[in-house]
């Protein structure tokens, strides 16, 4: 529930999401709505019950999607034990919100190969207890283990998937989505749907991360889809700087309230000579990065590489630098996003709708950066200085499945900086609050269209 009214919205663009997974998210187990660790054992215990034991000869995971442990009484994820107990004998995994980290329990981490002996892997952690014994609970490239231990989605799944995010997205106005991990799977399903005419006025634009970016690059060349005019296009390289708010593995300029042991202020995904290099990459070969960046340090680090390069060929970059999400930017640099002047330039990709999630989380891991958090005022502004369209340099999303594609809260989030039905003095800095139609303006496809907003 939101304070603002939607009715009618049409045309509306989805700048940072991801199809596949946010149709497998429709039909995976909510978590997002527990208050409790008892809410999510029960949920866990109903799929359980509800669930074949194995299908074609290989046991059924139980799959539980939107898990914020903020948002529990206990502010914790299960312990091992209970988690065990809910779902005897079957591999389960307990994903959280921000899909930065996860709960396994002992079936499932001994199908991914983590016991007490497994090493942390570069930019993971493997939470232990006193003893050295891994908790379940995983963080950042840890999960990557339990992700490939999970069954693989067959062709007919993953188109299945695919058809049902998008007649969703559509239900809600989209007309344009860019879609932030893709992979070759993906972009064969969406070009087939377009040759059979199922796409019908619908676009997306895909970002591969490192691993997959050739191969997905290939599967465009080869069918010949690199005009900017077709329904499915290729923009870029994906790259993850940091971690994520809630994980306290976002890269920040200043330590955590309650940090990760040995991490004060986040985790680092890159070094700025390794961000450097894939920038100088972009610059030669001339395609697009969108990276994510939750931390004010991660947001930083991309503009320091990216004025490196700049610097470093004594021209202007010859690619767009997209920071995905921008969660909190500090205040100096603000105006490097603006740019005045320039045709290749940043742009600041947000997600508001995230506020409404993270509230607590600010307040309690962040509360000296709250004021820096989702500036959306402040950019506009920036912007307007440079004489930019500020529909040019901010767009909006949901990173669904991560929130609902709702293009509501963010309007909720913009406008009002808090959850509806909270009162006034509960607000996230009020002071970065904008107007719907400004914030409006933000999500509109920009296909066939013109027009800068308003704060």
């Amino acid at each position: 529930m939101t304070d603002s009214d939607n009715t009618g919205w049409t045309e509306l663009r989805d700048a940072h999401l991801h199809l596949l997974n946010h149709g497998k998210a429709l039909a995976a187990v909510q978590l997002a709505d527990c208050t409790s660790v008892a809410d999510v054992l029960d949920r866990v215990r109903g799929a359980h019950a509800a669930l074949p034991e194995h299908r074609a000869g290989a046991p059924v995971w139980i799959d539980a999607r939107g898990l914020r442990t903020e948002g529990l009484a206990e502010r914790r994820y299960p312990t091992l034990a209970e988690l065990d107990e809910a779902s005897p004998g079957r591999p389960a995994v307990l994903k959280s919100f921000d899909y930065h980290a996860l709960m396994g329990n002992t079936p499932a981490l001994l199908e991914a190969g983590i016991e007490a002996s497994t090493v942390d892997p570069p930019a993971g952690v493997i939470v232990r207890d006193g003893s050295g014994v891994p908790t379940g609970v995983l963080l950042e490239s840890a999960c990557n283990a339990m992700y490939a231990a999970q069954p693989v989605d067959t062709s007919a799944q993953r188109s299945e998937q695919l058809r049902l995010a998008i007649d969703d997205l559509r239900s809600r106005g989209f007309v344009e989505v860019h879609d932030m991990k893709a992979t070759p799977q993906l972009a064969e399903l969406l070009l087939e749907m377009d040759d059979r005419g199922e796409l019908d006025g619908f676009g997306v634009t895909m970002y591969a991360v490192p691993d997959e970016f050739e191969r997905v690059q290939k599967v465009m060349r080869f069918a010949m889809r690199e005009d900017t005019n077709n329904p499915v296009r290729f923009g870029g390289l994906k790259l993850f700087i940091d971690g994520t708010l809630n994980s306290r593995t976002a890269w920040m300029l200043e330590p955590f309230a309650d940090p990760l042991p040995a991490h004060p202020t986040g985790i680092p995904n890159y070094t700025p000579e390794q961000i450097e290099m894939y920038m100088r990459r972009a610059h030669h070969e001339r395609f697009d990065i969108a990276a994510h960046a939750i931390g004010d340090g991660a947001v930083r680090a991309l503009l320091d590489a990216y004025e490196a390069v700049e610097k470093q060929f004594g021209e202007e970059p010859g690619f767009t630098l997209r920071i995905e999400h921008a969660q909190f930017i500090d205040e100096a640099d603000l105006p490097r996003f603006a740019r005045a002047g320039k045709k290749r330039a940043v742009i600041a990709s947000l997600q508001p709708c995230h506020l409404l999630t993270d509230m607590e989380a600010i307040e309690r891991l962040v509360p000296h950066r709250a004021s820096r958090s989702f500036p959306l005022k402040d950019l506009i502004d920036a912007a307007a200085s440079a004489g930019r369209d500020p529909a040019e340099m901010i767009l909006l999303g949901s990173d669904s499945p991560i929130v609902e594609p709702d293009p509501a809260d963010n309007i909720q989030a913009a406008v009002y900086r808090r959850r509806a039905g909270m009162d006034a003095d509960r607000a996230i800095a009020p002071e970065q609050a904008v107007t719907r139609a400004a914030a409006l303006g933000l999500h509109r496809s920009r296909i066939g269209r013109s027009g800068a907003c308003e704060v």
